[in-house]
């Protein structure tokens, strides 16, 4: 890891939920591993009103929740206590940066800072555009004795139109290799892996294509369902707030092709070139590839669980997606022909994440005895949460007679390398920021080029009233239509459970 430069981390939003929940934590967590430059300080502004006291005292409580290290000494705390200050201003008028502008440089003057500046955009979407432009009046974008970085949380546009808007704004007045835009699914170390395993390994790169791989699995399920968020998720849906940003970029990683360095550069260019070999979905595809669901309510293991419609903030005619199928293909000389599968959901079975590569079976089959095996086939499990590993399944023969295959499992996971800390994904993600290494951030093109692909869903069920919206009773693994997008009775979605490695013994949901 690089040498960090002194520097201050400005929170727009601080008295917000991110921050309390996942921000101070995570940099309490750097803290503790002492992975924060000595002198590095964290400014909160919002519009609510608090003192540096007061602001201290609710992130100590956020640090006592949501960090690993729960329980630091009065010491320990004190000392990141110093790190955080607050400034209270109106972030809607220009005017108010003026303020924002003196305290930055009393913070430089004080603890030696040297005009670094880190501004996390943790607001909402409609302040986007705004603040950038009002660090610009008052010239913190321009880094006359130190760096000016700009991190900007999701949703980064409600569609293409909004996207490429905000992307033009926003380089008005800082430069792209200033901007970071966050997808906290790139933080999560076992996504990072995929990476690893594909490029690291000998023995899968010669597999890694049309010749051998018959299809690509992705799910992303939620057992929950909106939580409280039934206003801002009526009005984005599945399509928005999973496939747009953390799916695809999951599918980039599995697609892109060997970068030539392990370097924000090159592998940004990998990726943007698979966004641009998605094959565009026309109509057909709208119709017969693309899978809308929507919860109903159902009981659970005696409880009862509301439909969609049912819950606070949500239209009751509200024809917003809750489930999203989606099959593709990317036309490039690696994935010709190959089918991609993509699935996210809300209020199914089990919180799951994970990529599945299925292999194509062996051209002639020997051992007939149990077509089970023959049916599901070799698969590679990427498990990005819970139960984070890997799993291999593969054909062994039954000890006895005959020539009976069997799937077994083997497998890898975190859990077994108890002597290493794995970070959360925001301690990853700041520490990048704070380092200027924009690997796994998203860059404007690539978020562009996402956009692009998904857009004609999203138009197609704005103008077409009578394009299917399926219901799925809670708890369920979405629409029955969505196997048939896979293949039906032969060829089924693979449904996981919570534990990774002993699917074929128990399924723990």
């Amino acid at each position: 890891m690089g040498q960090i430069q002194d520097q201050v981390l400005v929170i727009f939003g601080a008295s917000g939920d991110l921050t309390y929940r996942k921000l101070i934590p995570a940099l309490f967590d750097l803290f503790m591993q002492d992975l924060l430059p000595k002198n590095f300080t964290i400014l909160g502004v919002s519009r609510t009103e608090f003192t540096d006291a007061t602001f201290r005292d609710k992130m100590n409580d956020g640090i006592r929740q949501f960090a690993y290290f729960k329980n630091p000494s009065k010491e320990k705390l004190s000392v990141f206590d110093e790190k955080l200050h607050y400034l209270a201003i109106e972030t809607k008028e220009a005017s108010e940066y003026v303020k924002l502008q003196h305290k930055l440089k009393k913070i430089d003057h004080d603890h030696q800072t040297g005009g670094n500046y880190l501004f996390y955009l943790s607001t909402p979407p409609a302040l986007y555009g705004l603040i950038p432009q009002f660090l610009a009046k008052y010239g913190l974008n321009k880094g006359h004795n130190g760096f000016p970085r700009l991190i900007i949380e999701k949703p980064f546009g409600e569609d293409v139109y909004s996207a490429f808007q905000l992307n033009k704004l926003l380089l008005e007045f800082f430069k792209e290799e200033q901007i970071y835009r966050i997808d906290h699914y790139l933080g999560k170390e076992t996504v990072q892996n995929v990476l690893v395993t594909r490029f690291a390994n000998g023995i899968y790169e010669p597999l890694w294509n049309r010749n051998y791989i018959d299809r690509v699995e992705i799910t992303a399920a939620e057992s929950l369902g909106v939580e409280g968020r039934g206003g801002y998720y009526d009005h984005a849906g599945a399509l928005r707030d999973m496939v747009q940003n953390h799916l695809l970029q999951l599918v980039a990683l599995v697609a892109m092709e060997p970068p030539t360095e392990i370097s924000a550069g090159a592998i940004r260019n990998e990726k943007m070139k698979v966004f641009q070999s998605l094959r565009p979905l026309k109509e057909h595809d709208l119709f017969n590839s693309v899978i809308r669901g929507q919860y109903m309510s159902s009981n659970i293991r005696g409880g009862h669980f509301k439909g969609y419609r049912e819950e606070a903030g949500v239209d009751p005619m509200s024809r917003t997606e809750t489930y999203v199928a989606l099959k593709f293909f990317i036309d490039n000389w690696r994935w010709g022909g190959v089918p991609f599968y993509i699935r996210t959901g809300k209020r199914m079975p089990t919180r799951v994440s994970e990529i599945v590569i299925h292999f194509k079976p062996t051209p002639h089959k020997l051992f007939v005895s149990n077509p089970e095996f023959w049916t599901m086939g070799n698969q590679l499990v990427l498990r990005i949460h819970p139960d984070e590993g890997i799993l291999l399944k593969t054909g062994m023969k039954v000890p006895g007679a005959g020539f009976e295959v069997k799937t077994v499992n083997m497998d890898f996971h975190y859990k077994d390398l108890q002597e290493t800390y794995v970070p959360g994904a925001y301690e990853r993600l700041l520490l990048d920021g704070m380092m200027g290494d924009a690997t796994l951030y998203t860059r404007g093109d690539g978020l562009e080029a996402a956009w692009c692909f998904v857009q004609p869903i999203l138009d197609f069920w704005k103008h077409n009233p009578n394009a299917p919206l399926y219901g799925y009773p809670a708890g369920t693994w979405g629409p029955d239509c969505a196997d048939k997008l896979i293949g039906g009775e032969k060829q089924t979605w693979r449904y996981p459970c919570k534990n990774l490695a002993d699917d074929g013994i128990y399924c723990e949901l």
